[in-house]
């Protein structure tokens, strides 16, 4: 008799943690969905300009930083 208690109460509370991880996990998606779509709305790609770096140089081939920046203009290009 206590086995089938002890069983159910297991089962139980594995149901209330998945149910809780579950409701948390949607919660979180929603909201990180909603977040992404206003900070989209109020900053454009066109007004986030990023900084020039300074002129350091660290031993960085010149092809690699052109390479680079063609991939991340085409990826700007394709996602507008």
């Amino acid at each position: 008799m206590t086995e089938v208690t002890l069983i159910e109460q297991g089962l139980d509370l594995m149901l209330y943690g998945m149910g809780t991880v579950f409701v948390f996990l949607t919660l979180l998606v929603i909201v990180t969905t909603l977040m992404s779509s206003i900070v989209q709305r109020w900053l454009p790609d066109d007004e986030m300009e990023i900084a020039p770096a300074p002129n350091t140089d660290f031993g960085v081939d010149e092809r690699l930083v052109a390479v680079i920046q063609s991939a991340l203009a085409q990826h700007r290009c394709r996602h507008k």
